[in-house]
């Protein structure tokens, strides 16, 4: 029997089920027993994602070819971490608030780490940690937030399709179009598809 390769995404993002603890947010919030999500799992959600070499960020033809794909013309980073980031303290509370974008939202660690939460289809949060050699497209209209993890310290690219727009539309905002195409293709979609596994 062939041994499957391991997807080498695997090895700067994992994904799991959070508890609805209130601790310090760049804890890990495992379930106890821990439940993973696999990535399979995030495509389903909408969540894209590969592993990048970081090191050669800026002559990688890989990411060259993904930029070109998918039209991301607008590229800069942004370092999160108290000493860089001025009004650090407001700024992460901000990132944590529940928000959609009314666009992707695309951002590739090219060091440090940190945690992309985001909302699965039954409303729970799943924790997603990106290490560096990660790159992660929120699909428009998702829920999600941002933080770090107990590292303190992330940077990350930020890609855009033209001119960037980083408005967050913190929840509620049901009545986006956005949100109502994520809806109507994933989550509306994904019901429509179990309820056909249920009935066959």
């Amino acid at each position: 029997m062939a041994v499957l390769d391991k997807d080498p995404r695997e090895e700067v993002i994992q994904a799991w089920f959070m508890d609805d603890s209130d601790e310090d947010q760049r804890l890990p919030h495992h379930l106890e027993p821990k439940q993973y999500v696999s990535l399979q799992k995030l495509d389903e959600l909408g969540v894209l994602s590969w592993r990048l070499d970081a090191d050669i960020y800026e002559t990688d033809e890989e990411l060259k070819k993904i930029r070109h794909d998918r039209n991301y013309s607008y590229m800069d980073f942004c370092e999160v971490c108290p000493e860089k980031l001025p009004n650090y303290n407001e700024k992460i509370k901000n990132f944590y608030e529940e928000h959609l974008h009314t666009d992707e939202e695309i951002r590739y660690c090219v060091a440090g780490s940190g945690y992309f939460d985001v909302r699965d289809l039954n409303d729970k949060w799943i924790r997603i940690w990106v290490k560096k050699g990660a790159m992660i497209v929120l699909p428009a209209g998702i829920y999600h937030r941002f933080t770090l993890d107990s590292d303190n310290y992330i940077k990350a690219m930020r890609l855009f399709v033209g001119d960037p727009v980083w408005t967050p539309h913190n929840r509620p905002n049901d009545h986006l179009p956005a949100r109502k195409e994520y809806v109507k293709s994933f989550v509306e979609k994904e019901a429509s598809i179990q309820a056909v596994n249920a009935a066959a």
